[in-house]
C-alpha cells in the first residue's frame, strides 16, 4: 500500500471513527430521506448537537447532504455503504461467535 493510499484510509477512518459517523450513514443506507427528527430517532441515542456536528463533518466530508425532503447520502457515501454491506452478515457471525464464548 502506498503512502498516499495509507492517508488516505486514515482520513477517512478518523472521519468515520467519530462517536455516531456510522451510524448516521447507516441509518441513512436505505437512500430514503430523513429529516433532522427522524435521523435522530433511526441513530438512536444521540444528542441534537452532536448529530449536528455529525451532519457538518459528512457532508463537508461529500458522504451526506440536504435535500428539500431531509437529508440522504450522497453518490459517495452510497459507494461507501455498499461497500460496508457485508457488515451486517458479518455482525451476525460474530454475535454468534461470542455468544457462545459466553454461553
Amino acid at each position: 500500500m502506498s503512502t498516499k493510499e495509507s492517508a488516505a484510509i486514515g482520513q477517512l477512518l478518523s472521519l468515520l471513527e467519530s462517536r455516531y459517523a456510522i451510524r448516521v450513514l447507516w441509518a441513512l443506507k436505505d437512500g430514503h430521506p430523513q429529516t433532522f427528527r427522524l435521523l435522530q430517532d433511526s441513530v438512536g441515542g444521540i444528542t441534537p448537537n452532536t448529530l449536528n456536528t455529525r451532519i457538518k463533518e459528512l457532508r463537508a466530508a461529500g458522504l451526506m447532504d440536504h435535500g428539500s425532503h431531509g437529508y440522504m447520502v450522497t453518490s459517495m457515501g452510497a459507494d461507501l455503504l455498499k461497500r460496508m454491506g457485508d457488515l451486517s452478515a458479518f455482525a451476525s457471525k460474530w454475535a454468534a461467535s461470542q455468544a457462545k464464548k459466553h454461553a
